[in-house]
Protein backbone atom coordinates (compact mmCIF):
# COMPACT_ATOMS: atom_id res chain seq x y z
CA UNK A 1 0.00 0.00 0.00
CA UNK A 2 1.24 3.40 -0.90
CA UNK A 3 2.26 5.95 1.52
CA UNK A 4 2.38 9.95 0.81
CA UNK A 5 4.00 12.98 2.16
CA UNK A 6 2.68 16.64 1.44
CA UNK A 7 5.07 19.34 1.89
CA UNK A 8 6.98 16.90 4.32
CA UNK A 9 4.01 16.30 6.32
CA UNK A 10 2.95 12.44 6.13
CA UNK A 11 -1.15 11.73 4.95
CA UNK A 12 -2.44 10.22 8.14
CA UNK A 13 -3.18 6.57 7.76
CA UNK A 14 -6.64 7.81 9.36
CA UNK A 15 -7.02 10.36 6.96
CA UNK A 16 -6.57 7.83 4.19
CA UNK A 17 -9.47 5.87 5.95
CA UNK A 18 -11.55 8.30 6.53
CA UNK A 19 -11.61 8.91 2.44
CA UNK A 20 -11.25 5.20 2.11
CA UNK A 21 -15.01 4.95 4.00
CA UNK A 22 -16.74 7.51 1.81
CA UNK A 23 -15.66 6.06 -1.51
CA UNK A 24 -16.51 2.24 -0.27
CA UNK A 25 -20.43 4.08 0.92
CA UNK A 26 -20.58 5.67 -2.13
CA UNK A 27 -19.89 2.73 -4.25
CA UNK A 28 -22.16 0.29 -2.39
CA UNK A 29 -24.98 2.48 -2.40
CA UNK A 30 -24.45 2.79 -6.36
CA UNK A 31 -24.91 -0.81 -6.51
CA UNK A 32 -21.41 -2.56 -5.72
CA UNK A 33 -21.36 -5.59 -3.80
CA UNK A 34 -18.68 -5.80 -0.80
CA UNK A 35 -16.97 -8.94 -2.80
CA UNK A 36 -16.49 -6.58 -5.67
CA UNK A 37 -15.32 -3.90 -3.17
CA UNK A 38 -12.58 -6.67 -1.98
CA UNK A 39 -11.72 -7.42 -5.23
CA UNK A 40 -11.06 -3.45 -6.41
CA UNK A 41 -9.47 -2.73 -2.91
CA UNK A 42 -6.05 -1.73 -4.55
CA UNK A 43 -7.48 0.49 -6.55
CA UNK A 44 -9.86 2.25 -4.04
CA UNK A 45 -7.18 2.86 -1.45
CA UNK A 46 -5.02 4.20 -4.20
CA UNK A 47 -7.83 6.85 -5.14
CA UNK A 48 -8.44 7.36 -1.19
CA UNK A 49 -4.93 8.05 -0.66
CA UNK A 50 -5.22 10.88 -3.88
CA UNK A 51 -8.24 12.15 -2.12
CA UNK A 52 -6.40 12.79 0.96
CA UNK A 53 -3.91 14.39 -0.81
CA UNK A 54 -6.11 16.80 -2.09
CA UNK A 55 -8.35 17.58 1.34
CA UNK A 56 -4.54 17.99 2.99
CA UNK A 57 -3.67 20.55 0.23
CA UNK A 58 -7.31 22.14 0.12
CA UNK A 59 -6.46 22.63 4.34
CA UNK A 60 -3.15 24.15 3.76
CA UNK A 61 -4.11 26.39 1.36
CA UNK A 62 -7.69 27.65 3.48
CA UNK A 63 -5.39 27.89 6.31
CA UNK A 64 -2.11 29.97 4.44
CA UNK A 65 -5.31 33.09 3.40
CA UNK A 66 -6.52 32.70 6.86
CA UNK A 67 -10.42 32.50 5.61
CA UNK A 68 -12.13 34.04 8.31
CA UNK A 69 -14.93 31.77 10.07
CA UNK A 70 -17.45 33.98 12.76
CA UNK A 71 -18.24 32.06 15.73
CA UNK A 72 -21.84 32.42 14.13
CA UNK A 73 -20.65 29.70 11.20
CA UNK A 74 -19.50 27.24 13.97
CA UNK A 75 -22.44 27.21 16.11
CA UNK A 76 -24.13 26.95 13.11
CA UNK A 77 -22.12 23.64 12.21
CA UNK A 78 -22.44 22.56 15.71
CA UNK A 79 -26.45 22.94 15.70
CA UNK A 80 -26.11 20.93 12.26
CA UNK A 81 -24.20 18.23 14.12
CA UNK A 82 -26.44 17.80 17.56
CA UNK A 83 -29.49 17.68 15.11
CA UNK A 84 -28.06 15.00 13.09
CA UNK A 85 -27.13 13.22 16.55
CA UNK A 86 -30.96 12.94 18.03
CA UNK A 87 -30.00 16.45 20.31
CA UNK A 88 -27.95 18.17 22.68
CA UNK A 89 -27.68 14.90 25.32
CA UNK A 90 -26.30 12.80 22.33
CA UNK A 91 -23.93 15.03 20.88
CA UNK A 92 -22.00 15.23 24.34
CA UNK A 93 -21.70 11.97 24.78
CA UNK A 94 -20.64 11.44 21.25
CA UNK A 95 -17.83 14.04 22.44
CA UNK A 96 -17.02 11.67 25.88
CA UNK A 97 -17.33 8.72 23.81
CA UNK A 98 -14.46 9.35 21.25
CA UNK A 99 -12.61 11.38 24.17
CA UNK A 100 -12.98 14.98 22.57
CA UNK A 101 -13.31 18.31 24.11
CA UNK A 102 -15.66 21.06 22.73
CA UNK A 103 -12.75 23.00 22.35
CA UNK A 104 -10.68 21.00 20.22
CA UNK A 105 -14.34 19.69 18.17
CA UNK A 106 -14.75 23.65 17.27
CA UNK A 107 -11.13 23.77 16.00
CA UNK A 108 -11.95 20.86 13.81
CA UNK A 109 -15.57 22.76 12.91
CA UNK A 110 -13.27 25.52 12.27
CA UNK A 111 -10.98 23.81 9.65
CA UNK A 112 -13.73 22.73 7.82
CA UNK A 113 -15.71 25.59 7.88
CA UNK A 114 -12.68 27.30 5.77
CA UNK A 115 -12.00 24.62 3.61
CA UNK A 116 -15.85 25.03 2.53
CA UNK A 117 -15.51 28.68 2.23
CA UNK A 118 -12.11 28.30 0.04
CA UNK A 119 -14.34 25.40 -1.46
CA UNK A 120 -17.05 28.12 -2.72
CA UNK A 121 -14.71 30.35 -3.62
CA UNK A 122 -12.67 28.25 -6.24
CA UNK A 123 -16.34 27.49 -7.84
CA UNK A 124 -17.47 31.33 -7.66
CA UNK A 125 -17.19 31.08 -11.55
CA UNK A 126 -18.96 28.06 -12.51
CA UNK A 127 -22.19 29.31 -14.38
CA UNK A 128 -25.71 27.49 -13.72
CA UNK A 129 -27.01 25.00 -15.67
CA UNK A 130 -28.70 26.83 -17.94
CA UNK A 131 -31.92 25.25 -19.65
CA UNK A 132 -30.43 24.01 -22.78
CA UNK A 133 -28.35 21.95 -21.38
CA UNK A 134 -30.90 20.20 -18.64
CA UNK A 135 -33.58 19.66 -21.70
CA UNK A 136 -30.38 18.17 -23.44
CA UNK A 137 -29.24 16.09 -20.27
CA UNK A 138 -33.03 15.01 -20.13
CA UNK A 139 -33.64 13.92 -23.89
CA UNK A 140 -30.16 11.99 -23.18
CA UNK A 141 -31.44 9.89 -20.11
CA UNK A 142 -34.80 9.72 -20.47
CA UNK A 143 -35.57 6.06 -19.42
CA UNK A 144 -33.34 6.07 -16.32
CA UNK A 145 -36.10 9.03 -15.20
CA UNK A 146 -39.28 6.64 -14.48
CA UNK A 147 -41.05 6.12 -10.99
CA UNK A 148 -40.34 3.17 -9.24
CA UNK A 149 -43.52 0.34 -9.58
CA UNK A 150 -44.27 -0.06 -6.41
CA UNK A 151 -47.53 -2.21 -5.15
CA UNK A 152 -49.54 -1.56 -1.83
CA UNK A 153 -50.71 -5.62 -0.67
CA UNK A 154 -52.12 -7.48 2.13
CA UNK A 155 -51.29 -11.05 2.93
CA UNK A 156 -51.99 -14.13 4.72
CA UNK A 157 -49.36 -16.70 5.23
CA UNK A 158 -49.50 -20.32 6.67
CA UNK A 159 -46.06 -21.76 7.66
CA UNK A 160 -44.96 -25.39 6.51
CA UNK A 161 -45.24 -27.15 3.17
CA UNK A 162 -47.32 -30.69 4.19
CA UNK A 163 -50.75 -31.22 2.41
CA UNK A 164 -52.62 -29.66 6.14
CA UNK A 165 -50.66 -26.07 5.41
CA UNK A 166 -52.20 -25.96 2.23
CA UNK A 167 -55.75 -27.55 3.00
CA UNK A 168 -55.53 -24.45 5.57
CA UNK A 169 -54.83 -21.61 3.31
CA UNK A 170 -56.86 -23.06 0.45
CA UNK A 171 -60.12 -22.98 2.90
CA UNK A 172 -59.07 -19.08 4.06
CA UNK A 173 -58.89 -18.46 0.51
CA UNK A 174 -62.23 -19.59 -0.42
CA UNK A 175 -63.89 -17.37 2.37
CA UNK A 176 -61.99 -14.82 1.27
CA UNK A 177 -63.49 -15.08 -2.24
CA UNK A 178 -66.84 -15.92 -0.97
CA UNK A 179 -67.07 -11.87 0.61
CA UNK A 180 -64.89 -13.07 3.61
CA UNK A 181 -62.84 -9.56 5.01
CA UNK A 182 -59.21 -10.32 4.25
CA UNK A 183 -57.93 -8.43 7.01
CA UNK A 184 -60.32 -10.71 9.78
CA UNK A 185 -58.87 -13.81 8.22
CA UNK A 186 -55.36 -12.54 8.72
CA UNK A 187 -55.80 -11.41 12.19
CA UNK A 188 -57.31 -14.80 12.99
CA UNK A 189 -55.33 -17.05 10.61
CA UNK A 190 -52.07 -15.77 9.36
CA UNK A 191 -48.27 -16.87 10.90
CA UNK A 192 -46.57 -13.65 9.66
CA UNK A 193 -46.35 -10.98 12.24
CA UNK A 194 -48.30 -8.57 9.59
CA UNK A 195 -51.24 -10.52 10.39
CA UNK A 196 -52.42 -8.00 13.68
CA UNK A 197 -51.88 -5.29 11.37
CA UNK A 198 -54.48 -7.29 9.12
CA UNK A 199 -51.68 -8.48 6.74
CA UNK A 200 -50.45 -5.26 5.37
CA UNK A 201 -47.02 -5.09 3.73
CA UNK A 202 -47.47 -1.34 2.97
CA UNK A 203 -46.06 -0.39 0.03
CA UNK A 204 -42.46 -1.85 -1.46
CA UNK A 205 -41.06 -2.30 -5.21
CA UNK A 206 -39.60 -4.99 -7.19
CA UNK A 207 -36.97 -7.22 -5.72
CA UNK A 208 -37.79 -6.51 -1.93
CA UNK A 209 -39.77 -9.69 -1.47
CA UNK A 210 -38.98 -13.13 -2.16
CA UNK A 211 -39.13 -14.02 -5.72
CA UNK A 212 -41.87 -16.02 -5.97
CA UNK A 213 -43.82 -13.66 -3.90
CA UNK A 214 -42.67 -10.64 -5.71
CA UNK A 215 -44.12 -11.83 -9.51
CA UNK A 216 -47.35 -12.84 -8.19
CA UNK A 217 -47.95 -9.29 -6.31
CA UNK A 218 -46.48 -7.36 -9.21
CA UNK A 219 -48.75 -9.93 -12.35
CA UNK A 220 -51.58 -9.91 -10.29
CA UNK A 221 -54.47 -6.70 -10.96
CA UNK A 222 -55.36 -4.53 -8.65
CA UNK A 223 -58.15 -5.29 -5.88
CA UNK A 224 -57.69 -9.18 -6.90
CA UNK A 225 -56.82 -12.46 -4.64
CA UNK A 226 -54.06 -14.11 -5.61
CA UNK A 227 -53.56 -18.28 -6.24
CA UNK A 228 -51.69 -19.83 -3.63
CA UNK A 229 -48.26 -19.27 -4.05
CA UNK A 230 -45.63 -21.18 -2.52
CA UNK A 231 -42.68 -20.14 -1.39
CA UNK A 232 -39.41 -21.13 1.61
CA UNK A 233 -42.06 -19.61 4.38
CA UNK A 234 -44.88 -21.31 3.70
CA UNK A 235 -48.27 -21.10 1.52
CA UNK A 236 -49.25 -17.55 1.06
CA UNK A 237 -52.62 -15.22 -0.54
CA UNK A 238 -52.23 -11.85 -1.45
CA UNK A 239 -54.46 -9.00 -1.96
CA UNK A 240 -53.33 -6.32 -4.08
CA UNK A 241 -54.75 -3.41 -2.80
CA UNK A 242 -53.01 -0.48 -5.24
CA UNK A 243 -50.17 0.49 -7.41
CA UNK A 244 -48.55 3.09 -8.61
CA UNK A 245 -45.75 4.28 -10.47
CA UNK A 246 -43.45 2.53 -13.10
CA UNK A 247 -43.69 5.44 -15.63
CA UNK A 248 -41.43 7.40 -17.52
CA UNK A 249 -41.29 11.16 -15.65
CA UNK A 250 -41.63 14.16 -17.38
CA UNK A 251 -38.76 17.07 -17.36
CA UNK A 252 -41.02 19.41 -15.69
CA UNK A 253 -40.97 16.31 -12.48
CA UNK A 254 -37.25 16.14 -12.91
CA UNK A 255 -35.88 19.59 -13.50
CA UNK A 256 -34.35 20.22 -10.46
CA UNK A 257 -32.96 17.26 -9.54
CA UNK A 258 -31.17 17.49 -13.24
CA UNK A 259 -29.73 20.97 -12.04
CA UNK A 260 -28.69 20.10 -8.68
CA UNK A 261 -26.68 16.92 -10.76
CA UNK A 262 -24.99 19.47 -13.38
CA UNK A 263 -23.94 22.24 -10.71
CA UNK A 264 -22.26 19.11 -8.83
CA UNK A 265 -20.53 17.66 -11.79
CA UNK A 266 -19.57 21.52 -12.90
CA UNK A 267 -18.28 22.46 -9.40
CA UNK A 268 -16.27 18.55 -9.40
CA UNK A 269 -14.68 19.54 -12.50
CA UNK A 270 -13.98 23.33 -11.20
CA UNK A 271 -12.60 21.92 -7.65
CA UNK A 272 -10.13 19.50 -9.61
CA UNK A 273 -8.95 21.81 -12.26
CA UNK A 274 -7.87 23.67 -8.81
CA UNK A 275 -6.46 21.06 -6.78
CA UNK A 276 -4.42 20.23 -9.72
CA UNK A 277 -3.18 23.61 -9.53
CA UNK A 278 -2.44 23.50 -5.51
CA UNK A 279 -0.48 20.26 -6.42
CA UNK A 280 1.58 21.53 -8.92
CA UNK A 281 3.19 24.10 -6.09
CA UNK A 282 3.36 21.50 -3.68
CA UNK A 283 6.02 19.03 -2.85
CA UNK A 284 4.05 15.51 -2.95
CA UNK A 285 6.55 12.06 -2.23
CA UNK A 286 5.38 8.83 -2.47
CA UNK A 287 6.86 5.54 -1.21
CA UNK A 288 5.55 2.01 -1.27
CA UNK A 289 4.86 0.42 1.60
CA UNK A 290 5.70 -3.66 2.84
CA UNK A 291 2.60 -4.19 4.61
CA UNK A 292 4.24 -3.92 8.15
CA UNK A 293 2.94 -0.80 9.53
CA UNK A 294 4.61 0.96 12.59
CA UNK A 295 1.79 1.41 15.09
CA UNK A 296 2.96 1.89 18.52
CA UNK A 297 3.43 -1.85 19.35
CA UNK A 298 7.22 -2.54 18.35
CA UNK A 299 6.59 -3.55 14.55
CA UNK A 300 8.73 -1.57 12.31
CA UNK A 301 7.68 -0.35 8.97
CA UNK A 302 10.31 -1.02 6.61
CA UNK A 303 9.45 1.24 3.79
CA UNK A 304 11.24 1.34 0.33
CA UNK A 305 10.73 4.83 -2.09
Amino acid sequence: MKHASVNGVEISGEAVGFELDRLVRFYMSHGMTMEEVKQNLPKLEEKALEQAIGAKLLLDRAMELDIPVTADDIQKEIDNVTAQVGGEENFKKALETQNITLDTFKKELEKGAKVNKLVNQACSSVPEPTEAEIALFFEAHKAEFKVPHEVLCQHILVKGAEKESYEKIAAIRERIVQGGDFAKEAEAHSDCPSGKQGGSLGWFGRGMMVPEFDKAAFEMKKGDVSEIVQTQFGYHIIYKADERGGSEQTIVEVHDQIKDLLRHEARGRAMDQFVAELREKAKIEYRECCGHHHHGDGHECHCHH
